[in-house]
């Protein structure tokens, strides 16, 4: 059995692990027994509390805040192939119980126990993301586990996002076997074609799912702004639900390019039109020319991604919801969503709340969605629960 170094914690830094927590906090760890410079970034360590219990295995980063990240609570676990293999089986278990198509996140990071790792499903391909410096390290294993389990035709590394900076990685990007130009996904009765390599994230936005279902019981007829559209996830589906018009704003090129091609994969191109620059823009442009939609969709980027973020983040929330009001008929639908985790549904509300009543509008909520169960929330870690979307119908009063 293979015998990794401990890592001590201080007194009382257990609490937080031992009611179901996966991190440790570099504040956390008693330096002066078991200094953390001694660890390399991606080392494993058996954590310790204070008086020496076991808590469980878990990857080090010695320069990262979060400088632990458990991985399993038994010790004794040995972390090769087989276990990898055991955790990606348990989340497509998950995931196949509640999707009959396999187009979902396979792996959503702590809330599936393999902290920072993010793999999304696109029938016989994968496209996966690491964060962590661990898994980093054991790349090639969980790999080789994925190919055991799924047999993918292929797969994206895509390791070029902004989370790997704080672990001091490396960007990159890398195929693995055959992976096609675009990659096909259907989603609530909807066809679309995704870029892997040079789409957004992982490609596509699975976590919205549910709530754009909703979204398509409530559009036959209605004219549908979707704002932030990126390639049209939430109004190609509209117009695949009988809206009569939908017009997708984005600032990228290729996103709007994205959204006809889906419409036409959809055939509904003669109702979906775009219009291409930043939203805040497009906005007040629309209102200027007294434009009117019966629904409009705001799903923005996270504008809080820190703390620090607060202040003009809600700002800025508050902004959009209050131009994309004006554009709404005598009884419009407004959703309005958020990735910002920060960003509580009450605050959501609130601000919600004081644009309508800073337009003299009433804005009653009927609908508050969130993530889907392939994005499951770990019930200690708030963090794993960031996706809003609220559905309001705004009345003149």
């Amino acid at each position: 059995m293979t015998q990794y170094p401990p890592l001590l914690l201080n007194p009382q830094a257990d609490r937080r692990v031992k009611k179901g927590h996966l991190w440790v906090y570099s504040n956390e760890v008693n330096n002066a027994k078991t200094p953390l410079k001694s660890f390399a970034p991606g080392d494993i360590a058996e954590v310790h509390s204070a008086g020496g219990q076991p808590l469980g295995l878990a990857f080090v980063n010695p320069n990262a805040l979060i400088c632990g990240r458990l991985l399993t609570r038994d010790s004794k676990q040995k972390l090769d192939a087989k276990f990898l293999q055991h955790r990606i089986t348990q989340a497509l278990r998950l995931r196949e119980r509640c999707f009959p198509e396999p187009y979902y996140r396979l792996v959503y990071g702590d809330a599936d126990l393999l902290p920072g790792v993010v793999i999304d499903r696109y029938g016989d391909y994968l496209v996966v993301q690491i964060a962590v410096a661990g898994f980093d390290r054991l790349l090639e294993d969980l790999l080789a586990a994925l190919d055991k389990v799924l047999k993918p035709k292929g797969m994206v590394i895509r390791n070029n996002h902004g989370a790997r900076e704080l672990e001091g990685l490396e960007d990159s990007v890398r195929i693995v076997g055959e992976v096609p130009d675009r990659l096909a996904l259907v989603e609530n009765g909807a066809r679309f074609e995704v870029s892997a390599t040079t789409g957004q994230k992982t490609g596509w936005f699975y976590d919205h799912r549910a709530s754009r279902a909703y979204l398509q019981t409530l559009v036959r007829g209605q004219r549908v702004l979707d704002v932030f559209s990126y390639v049209g996830g939430w109004g190609i589906q509209a117009g695949v639900a009988g809206a009569q018009q939908v017009t997708c704003v984005d600032a990228s090129e290729a996103a709007t390019e994205g959204v006809l091609h889906n419409a036409r994969l959809n055939n509904i191109a003669d109702k979906v039109d775009v219009l291409r620059g930043k939203a805040v823009d497009v906005l007040k442009n629309l209102v200027a020319d007294k434009t009117q939609f019966d629904v409009v969709v705001l799903d923005p980027p996270a504008f809080i991604k820190k703390r620090k973020d607060q202040q003009a983040g809600e700002a800025a929330y508050r902004h959009i919801n209050e131009l994309a009001m004006r554009l709404l008929g005598k009884d419009g639908l407004l959703v309005s969503a958020s990735c910002s985790m920060p960003l509580t549904r009450d605050i959501l509300q609130e601000i919600v709340r004081g644009a309508a009543r800073h337009l003299d509008r009433h804005a009653q909520l009927i609908y508050s969605g969130g993530q889907g169960p392939d994005h499951p929330v770990h019930p200690a870690i708030i963090e794993t629960d960031y996706l809003k979307a609220q559905f309001y119908r705004v009345a003149m009063e």
